[in-house]
């Protein structure tokens, strides 16, 4: 759609016209395999090509190809465009389907690029705090690299056979970098570990991959069981992120399990070069001293376990009473950033015209056009419309064999905003229902505004349904790994408290507009319609991979010792540093996705930020440890009747004996 106006002239001007002809001359010489067809004011004569004030006029196109045909050779008819803008005084804008769709993608990019500048160089600055070496801290960012790099190549083999989003590089990329690193800093930190008290290059290599790389293994099933939840939800979009996230989380795990060990075992204490005074933890430190930041918050915790308990549990309720208020629906042109082309088009689009006048609401009325019932319902929606004004003129269509009649109706503003949703579910619950009582058709909407609608009131049914899935999935792997009862219960209860903080939170800083100047944020009245639920299943899974970690830990040594509050405080002291570590280096990837100009970005960076931020410090310092304490040995209960699950160590504390021994 190109829009011709001018602040001088009137499309009665001849100089007008012959300005619109110009340009619809050159575009239409670009060739049939650019713009299969189009018509303006001149030649068709329609009013509603014509602006109320009539010194803007419509030029429709038609753009030869399919969808992705249209995005390449958008470029030739804004070039058209950009040439003829500003002369004569006229302003030339573009918008519609192809425009947007080449925003959405080149935005992505540049948002992938800006995410990618930010979060990297900051992970790697946390990586050398953590390490205190320079070499140690590239290993986790060459093992994400792989990761990602080996994940969009198996998604660029499915895109041949399935239709895939086009943000798939960006979920690639932004799951890969956090997990990718995580998973590797857990093994690389476990081999500097065995190598401090004494074991050789190769058992440490093996003790690494078997204690912390289990680990591994499996949050990585975890973390890839939850993602299987999103494909029950129907469409292209969640599909697509979740075969970006599984096959990004997949090739993390492999690396971590198969390249890591290898890349250790060829640098063996060269991982350790350059190291840098005063960071990170000494060769001959031993994670056995009773000492440390880690040590005295797990003991103080535990001193008082009912009081912290009661405490941070209320903090993560407060965060999350906000989630109450929430809004939905999917992102359109109306939140793009304003160098979006589409943008300028569409908002002088809705100014002179309706804005959904490129992307109208088609009504599809499956009965005989000729009958008395069906003329009588038909007039009687066109007049209802027409009283509302909200929609503009209705164009009726009926096909040859006049059993199906196809009105085409204009509506104001965004089709992808609330206010389009809401004239949608009016016109299927109120307008149409009541213009066609007792004739004898079947009436069904669709177009943009219809499509946004209908998507957003499938993920809101099927969200119990995933919700379901991935509690109960999370739940028995827990159970197997753990053997218990209570492990599982209480992670999938503070997991909700602490991905329900971070919903509250979101909807506080983007849809309520706290901080969003200190964020830099776009203020929206709804979030991303998908996005919850895709934030639960990716957090879910992400969120157990530190309690894999931690427990895992904590299970080693309470086998060994038997002592519940020991076992704790070893286990918060051995796993704090790392797994606040990983989790900043987290905060850091996402917050650089929540720095790009997309506002859907924006939203999926801060919420997984905040949550995962939430996760490594209020749950795992705070929640975790008061929680067992409270329980004692109650943590570990199996009943009888499930003794015959079997045994799966996630650390295997009995490969060798230490070399003290």
């Amino acid at each position: 759609m190109v829009i011709v106006r001018s602040d001088s002239l009137t499309v009665d001007n001849p100089r007008f016209q012959g300005f619109v002809e110009s340009i619809f001359e050159e575009i239409t010489g670009l060739g049939t395999d650019v713009v299969e067809g189009g018509f303006h004011f001149y030649l068709v004569g329609q009013e509603l090509l014509v602006s109320e004030d009539r010194r803007s006029t419509l030029i429709p196109l038609t753009m030869a190809g399919n969808p992705d045909e249209a995005h390449e050779r958008i470029d030739e008819i804004h070039e058209v465009a950009h040439q003829f803008d500003g002369r004569e005084g006229f302003q030339v804008l573009v918008t519609g389907e192809a425009t947007l769709s080449k925003d959405f993608i080149e935005i992505s990019e540049d948002d992938l690029l800006t995410g990618e500048m930010f979060g990297v160089p900051i992970a790697l600055v946390i990586m050398v705090v953590v390490f205190g070496a320079v070499v140690a801290s590239f290993v986790p960012l060459l093992i994400a690299f792989v990761s990602i790099a080996l994940a969009l190549g198996v998604a660029a083999i499915i895109g041949q056979v399935f239709t895939l989003s086009v943000f798939v590089q960006n979920m690639a990329t932004l799951i890969g970098l956090a997990v990718g690193i995580d998973y590797s800093l857990f093994i690389l930190e476990r081999f500097r570990e065995e190598r401090a008290i004494g074991r050789d290059k190769g058992d440490a290599v093996v003790r690494a991959a078997a204690t912390a790389g289990r680990a591994v293994f499996f949050s990585g099933m975890t973390v890839m069981l939850a993602l299987l939840g999103l494909f029950f939800v129907p469409t292209d979009l969640f599909w697509s992120l979740a075969i970006g996230a599984i096959l990004v989380v997949a090739a993390a795990v492999l690396a971590s399990l198969t390249l890591l060990p290898a890349v250790l075992y060829v640098l063996g204490d060269r991982v350790n070069a350059l190291k840098l005074p005063l960071l990170g933890r000494s060769q001959g430190e031993s994670r056995e001293m009773n000492s440390g930041v880690w040590d005295r918050i797990a003991r103080g915790v535990m001193r008082y376990p009912a009081v912290s308990l009661v405490l941070a549990a209320g903090i993560l309720i407060a965060a999350g009473v906000s989630y109450l208020d929430i809004n939905t629906n999917l992102a359109g042109v109306s939140v793009l950033p304003e160098k979006a082309l589409a943008k300028d088009g569409f908002e002088l689009l809705d100014r002179d015209f309706f804005g959904g006048i490129s992307s109208p609401i088609e009504i599809v009325i499956d009965g005989e056009a000729d009958s008395e019932a069906v003329q009588a319902g038909i007039e009687g929606l066109r007049t209802s419309l027409a009283e509302d004004s909200a929609f503009g003129a209705a164009l009726v269509e009926v096909n040859n064999a006049r059993d199906l009649t196809l009105l085409t109706v204009v509506a104001a503003g965004d089709p992808s905003s609330s206010e389009s949703s809401q004239r949608i579910q009016n016109l299927r619950d109120r307008i149409i229902p009541q213009a066609f009582t007792g004739a004898p058709a079947e009436v069904l909407v669709t177009g943009v505004a219809a499509k946004t609608t209908d998507f957003t009131e499938t993920v809101d049914r099927l969200q119990p349904t995933v919700f379901a899935f991935v509690l109960g999935l999370s739940f028995l792997l827990l159970m197997l790994i753990f053997r218990s009862i209570l492990v599982p219960l209480k992670a999938i209860i503070m997991n909700l408290l602490s991905v329900g903080a971070a919903y509250g939170i979101l909807v506080l800083v983007v849809q309520e507009g706290y901080g969003n100047d200190f964020f830099g944020f776009t203020q929206v009245e709804a979030i991303e319609s998908w996005l919850p639920l895709f934030m639960f299943a990716v957090l879910f899974g992400l969120s157990m991979d530190y309690h894999v970690f931690l427990l895992s830990r904590l299970r080693e040594r309470f086998d060994e010792h038997g002592d519940n509050s020991e076992a704790i405080a070893f286990g918060i002291r051995s796993t704090g540093k790392i797994i606040t570590g990983a989790a900043l280096i987290m905060v850091a990837v996402f917050g650089g996705f929540a720095m790009g100009d997309m506002v859907l970005f924006q939203q999926m960076g801060f919420g997984l930020a905040v949550a995962i931020l939430l996760d490594a410090t209020i749950v795992r310092s705070v929640l975790v440890p008061s929680t067992m304490k409270l329980l004692g040995r109650a943590n570990w209960y199996l009943p009888n009747w499930l003794n015959w699950l079997p045994e799966l160590q996630v650390e295997a504390s009995e490969l060798s004996p230490d070399p003290e021994s």
